[in-house]
């Protein structure tokens, strides 16, 4: 059985792959809501998530381990691998990196849940200003979807992406963003930050608050908002004026209803209408037009979106390799 690891994964989907192959899953017919739930059961001094899915071709799942005790010891709190099988046989294909994978998967989803709000006006709309709150790995991660997707021929470009943290001084922004991005790391809640949260085209949230990050009434009218940092119903990054004012995509109805904190607690206020939520397939099928004014993604992460990427990245990288029999496993 073929392991691929973190460097595999990003030689075989670039972070515009993803968010393409993420859009076209979406378009030809994936249903989200045939996921199962994710599951959480206390292991040692975490918990383990377990994250299953299906298609016609694969079967996997991801095992997802929860560690908050090892940021003191230097350790990645979220560590994890995932299991791809094969649909009919249940023969297992490959493993892969988790952590890879989950980053890639995560921001790819913001930027393709968002990316029809991020096209209006087009070109001509001039390079795109951006924020990212949380400077950890899904602040770099979407920082760098940001810049290949807006790179790629046709697109408006980017002009910049300013990072808000709490302790900017423990960050260069060498650390979070990728090469040839401009910006700055900046102090959340400095006057800095307010000016850059005031100009932004768009604002991804990827941290693990509990309450929210900003005052959305320094937004603009038409900005456009992703919100990643976490699937527990009783924590949010963004408030209840935001999602009053906005339209409001979840990548399902259900899911979003069991676990976005965002949403559960906009609604629980009444800021928020659950008739109201958009999914991610109805805007970028065409069925939902693409809204006008401010634009909300509230993402908590589901399988579908690992298996769509990690199938990829094994027939991708399983087809390079020089056995045959090895190749062939992943041809159906």
């Amino acid at each position: 059985m073929l392991h691929h690891d973190a460097d595999q994964v990003r030689a075989a989907v670039s972070p515009a792959d993803a968010v393409t192959l993420l859009g076209d899953a979406l378009r030809a017919g994936l249903d989200p809501a045939a996921d199962p739930p994710r599951t959480s059961s206390p292991l040692g001094s975490g918990e383990l998530l377990t994250m299953p899915a299906s298609s016609g071709r694969c079967a996997g799942v991801k095992l997802a381990v929860v560690a908050p005790g090892n940021a003191a010891r230097g350790l990645a709190r979220i560590q994890g691998l995932y299991v791809l099988f094969d649909a009919d046989t249940l023969a297992p294909l490959a493993t892969v990196d988790g952590p890879a994978l989950t980053g890639l998967r995560t921001a790819a989803t913001s930027v393709a849940a968002v990316l029809p709000a991020l096209r209006r006006g087009g070109a001509a709309a001039g390079p795109l200003s951006a924020v990212v709150v949380g400077g950890g790995v899904q602040g770099r991660a979407h920082a760098e979807v940001l810049a290949d997707v807006l790179g790629q021929p046709g697109e408006r470009g980017l002009a910049r992406v300013d990072v808000l943290v709490r302790r900017p001084e423990a960050l260069a922004p060498s650390d979070v963003l990728p090469p040839g991005v401009l910006g700055s790391v900046l102090g959340l809640g400095t006057a800095p930050a307010v000016s850059a949260l005031a100009r932004a085209d768009a604002v991804f949230c990827a941290t693990s608050a509990a309450a929210p990050l900003f005052d959305s009434a320094l937004l603009r009218d038409d900005v456009v908002v992703a919100a990643v940092g976490s699937h527990e119903r009783d924590r949010r990054e963004l408030d209840d004026a935001l999602l009053r004012r906005a339209t409001v995509v979840v990548e399902d109805r259900t899911t979003a209803l069991r676990e976005a904190g965002d949403v559960v607690m906009a609604i629980e206020a009444g800021a928020l209408v659950e008739d109201d939520l958009v999914t991610m397939s109805d805007l970028l099928t065409g069925r939902c037009p693409v809204p006008e004014g401010a634009v909300v993604f509230k993402g908590t992460g589901m399988a579908w979106q690992d298996l769509v990427v990690a199938e990829a990245v094994h027939r991708r990288a399983a087809t390079s390799l020089p056995v045959p029999g090895e190749a062939r496993l992943v041809a159906r």
